[in-house]
């Protein structure tokens, strides 16, 4: 089981730092490499940013979910 949530923690931690690399930074990001660049002043942000926020905050939890479980397991 150890054995398991180790290698889970070793893909979602790869998968969770190629998404927050993903993100905008001062300039450009994964809108403007789709051709998102120009943003409606209505929106604030498109729909590829908003959808990449949330699958990141999803991907953190589960990362968090699986730290937490391997510090129990490991500690009984």
């Amino acid at each position: 089981m150890v054995t398991g949530f180790s290698i889970a923690l070793i893909i979602f931690s790869f998968l969770l730092g190629l998404l927050v690399l993903m993100h905008k930074g001062k300039g450009g990001g994964l809108s403007d490499m789709f051709g998102g660049g120009m943003q409606s002043s209505v929106g604030g942000s498109s729909v590829a940013e908003r959808n990449l926020d949330r699958i990141t905050i999803v991907v953190a939890l589960i990362w968090f979910a699986i730290i937490v479980v391997l510090g129990i397991s490991m500690k009984s």
